[in-house]
């Protein structure tokens, strides 16, 4: 089965074409990061207007790529009536995500899925992006990782722990109250003078510091629930950072050491009360290596890690978990949804006010 992956949750214009979900076929991405970084962060307006601009030109690459790649066609010359007539008779289903995220960009995505879903007579799947995160970990590997598995999503726009029996069988464990990690990462390279997004200037800058010379609060380390809050700790940096007493090195390092710690220790300990086999680590923070080594390092079940270069935002991870959470539904009753825990409901059928663990 061949799925047609369309993401545009935030910044990236993304399309993918994926086999049996573990395939990739094409992988195209347009990301206006450039753009924004000029504003020091995601305008979600001018974030949306890009995606108008750049969707048709990436899936029409992805499916050209993907066409490419299909042994079974013989085209000499492919030009947009032979590219359309493959993907009618090759592409089995089209996924999108349909939250959460930034309700502009997803619209984009969610609206011309829709309308490709109703042109070649395909079937369309929703996808929920903070569980789409986590399937970049069935596209590398040769097995399936070992369930049940506690999944660790943390990025610009997410982070939280879910227990995973199996596909379409999840359990919300803890999400963060306030800021994100992503989000404390960017904001606080944002008062050290740091382009975004900040995560990884922060993980550069950090190599050449010393994280013992400034301990930074951990919120809600001990607190008696998987929950995460960084929005202290990120008050805390700044705060440390207006008063220049402590180098720029010093303090990448000191809040890398923070935020990872946080997670890491919140992880394992939802891996022992849930008697897990696995760790999956996704999201764009999953690209610090930092977090990686200190995970791998300390847990006491294997860790699986997705490439760094399928951590972020991506539409392979889209059609991947199409593939495996395959429950299409009609294009008139698709809709974005920016909400994270209504896209759950919604779409995952997660009961999220009664899952989280306490």
């Amino acid at each position: 089965m061949k799925i047609l992956g369309i993401e545009t949750s935030c910044d990236e214009t993304a399309a993918a074409v994926v086999e049996n979900g573990r395939k990739i076929l094409s992988n195209v991405l347009a990301s206006s990061s450039s753009i924004q970084s000029k504003s020091g962060g995601i305008i979600p307006e001018i974030a949306a207007r890009e995606h108008v601009t750049s969707i048709l030109p990436v899936i029409k690459q992805a499916l050209f790529q993907a066409l490419l790649a299909d042994k079974n066609t013989n085209f000499e010359d492919i030009d947009d009536a032979k590219l359309v007539a493959w993907a009618r008779r090759n592409i089995d289903a089209i996924a999108v995500t349909a939250g959460p995220g930034l309700i502009g960009c997803l619209l984009v995505g969610v609206e011309t899925a829709k309308a490709l879903s109703y042109a070649w007579t395909k079937p369309i799947i929703p996808v929920v992006h903070t569980l789409a995160h986590l399937y970049s970990n069935w596209l590398v590997k040769k097995s399936p990782p070992k369930m049940p598995a506690v999944v660790l999503t943390v990025s610009g726009g997410h982070t939280d722990l879910l227990l995973m029996k199996n596909h379409g069988e999840f359990q919300i464990l803890g999400s963060t109250r306030d800021d994100t990690a992503g989000e404390a990462f960017d904001k606080i390279a944002r008062s050290l003078g740091l382009p975004f997004p900040g995560g990884p200037q922060i993980q550069k800058l950090a190599k050449s510091g010393d994280l013992k010379t400034l301990v930074l609060p951990r919120p809600l380390l001990n607190s008696n629930d998987l929950d995460f809050s960084f929005s202290g700790l990120k008050t805390a940096a700044i705060r440390e950072i207006k008063t220049g007493r402590y180098k720029n090195d010093d303090l990448a390092a000191s809040v890398q050491d923070a935020i990872c710690d946080v997670l890491v220790r919140k992880t394992l300990r939802a891996v022992e009360k849930f008697k897990a086999r696995t760790v999956l680590l996704a999201g764009g923070v999953a690209a610090n290596t930092y977090l990686r080594d200190l995970l791998i390092k300390k847990s006491p079940v294997l860790v699986e890690v997705p490439p760094i270069n399928l951590c972020t935002d991506n539409a392979t991870f889209v059609a991947s978990y199409a593939y495996f959470n395959y429950h299409p539904i009609t294009w008139k009753k698709i809709n974005a949804e920016s909400d994270t825990f209504s896209t759950l409901e919604k779409y995952a059928m997660v009961e999220t006010t009664k899952s989280k663990v306490r």
